[in-house]
């Protein structure tokens, strides 16, 4: 062998094939099962047949979904029950999310804006925040909302409430829904489901916001007030544009989140305005336990949420290529 075969040689050997470490390849096989079993689960379990005074069984059937959009009685009788419990849901969650972030958004600038001690004590504060269920927080909005305590009680001992009734306004509470013919009300009404739903998400507002606010160079800020721009002027047209695409994922996260909302439902929102996710418990858990249909509601929230998603990403695309 020369020596031009023997320069030639290690070139002519294969590379070694890249292998996953047994660790990475095992846990890659946890995740997967953790994510994706509950979903296949729930998506074969909506294709299910309900045995009437009995349980359910598997089957293949698109009885379930039919019921949702047009009702069991179809095509005698057409209902749009579930229809209208979907609709709030996304009510609900688009005006909580949207409410979270307009309020969260001129806190966490301002958060920002203090000194780094500070912002590490706020931060710490909203983190353990945090920690706190939603039962817990909406326990305590039910004791502030309550119509024997609270700030219906605190209306009426204040003479807020004759003030009310003196100017007009009571009337368009109770055209509202915030007031009984006696005071002023909160529960059962959206202001207050709205309203709790909000305060859930408010501290992942901050959270989520905070990355984006806190890398906005002052100097642009600076520059935009030195050419003779207002603070308005300056929010309109240097910090919302900089920011525009945290606000909107943002928004689209806490809108996601909302969408399965339970306990503050359960609270504050009057019967007929319940959502979704209070239909899913009840036809899993309640006292039908027709399992098949509550897996075929929770698919359709699903899709419905992945819709919007998609929709607000091609509007975001869209927006930018201008």
């Amino acid at each position: 062998m020369t020596a031009v075969d023997n320069a030639k040689a290690p070139l002519a050997t294969p590379a070694p094939r890249a292998r996953w470490p047994l660790g990475s390849l095992a846990m890659a096989l946890v995740v997967g099962f953790l994510c994706v079993t509950p979903f296949i689960l729930v998506i074969v379990i909506s294709f299910g047949q309900k045995i009437e005074g009995a349980g359910w069984e598997w089957a293949f059937t698109f009885a379930n979904y039919q019921r949702f959009f047009v009702g069991a009685l179809w095509p005698d009788e057409v209902t749009f029950l579930h229809l209208q419990r979907l609709y709030y849901a996304l009510y609900y969650a688009v005006l909580a999310s949207v409410l979270a972030v307009l309020t969260a958004f001129p806190f966490t600038y301002l958060l920002t804006r203090l000194s780094r001690r500070a912002q590490s004590i706020w931060l710490v504060f909203i983190l353990a925040s945090l920690s706190l269920s939603e039962v817990f927080i909406v326990m305590g909005w039910d004791v502030l909302l309550s119509n024997r305590s609270g700030l219906p009680m605190l209306f009426e001992v204040s003479g807020a409430t004759d003030w009310l009734k003196r100017t007009g306004w009571f009337e368009v509470l109770r055209e509202w829904g915030l007031a009984n013919p006696r005071n002023v009300k909160f529960k059962t009404s959206e202001f207050a489901t709205i309203l709790t739903m909000s305060y859930l998400v408010w501290p992942y507002a901050v959270i989520l916001l905070y990355p984006a606010l806190s890398r906005l160079d002052p100097s642009l800020t600076e520059a935009a007030r030195t050419m003779g721009a207002g603070p308005a002027r300056v929010m309109t047209s240097v910090i919302l544009p900089t920011v525009k695409l945290s606000l909107i994922g943002a928004t689209l996260l806490l809108f996601v989140f909302l969408l399965g909302s339970y306990v503050t439902v359960v609270v504050f929102a009057e019967p007929a305005k319940q959502t979704t996710a209070v239909a899913v418990y009840e036809s899993v858990r309640g006292s039908t336990l027709d399992a098949p249909f509550g897996a075929a509601q929770a698919v359709i929230l699903l899709v419905t949420a992945a819709g919007f998603l998609a929709i607000a990403q091609w509007l975001t695309k869209r927006s930018e290529a201008r």
